[in-house]
């Protein structure tokens, strides 16, 4: 089975539309390499985790800022397809 990408948010804070913004990105560009993805509003106040399965890709206490769309695409290409192309989404060498 594909993996399901969670994405944690606080509906305190108001970031309900940004997790639903970048699960339809990752919807859109992930559509055949992953099962789903999860909206989970978090108890814990400040809260905004991506993870795939069990393995967390992105930490926004930790990293002290949001991801950039692009970014989070890379992180769960790496881990989800690596050899798919993002196109214009892509890392430049």
């Amino acid at each position: 089975m594909n993996p399901t990408i969670k994405i944690e948010y606080c509906p305190k804070c108001g970031w309900m539309l940004r997790a639903s913004y970048m699960a339809q990105e990752l919807l859109s560009t992930f559509t055949d390499d992953v099962y789903g993805i999860l909206l989970i509003p978090s108890e814990v106040s400040g809260r905004y985790q991506i993870s795939i399965d069990d393995t967390l890709v992105f930490d926004r206490k930790r990293e002290g800022r949001f991801p950039e769309i692009k970014e989070l695409k890379q992180l769960v290409r790496d881990k989800v397809n690596p050899q798919k192309d993002l196109g214009h989404s892509d890392k430049k060498d």
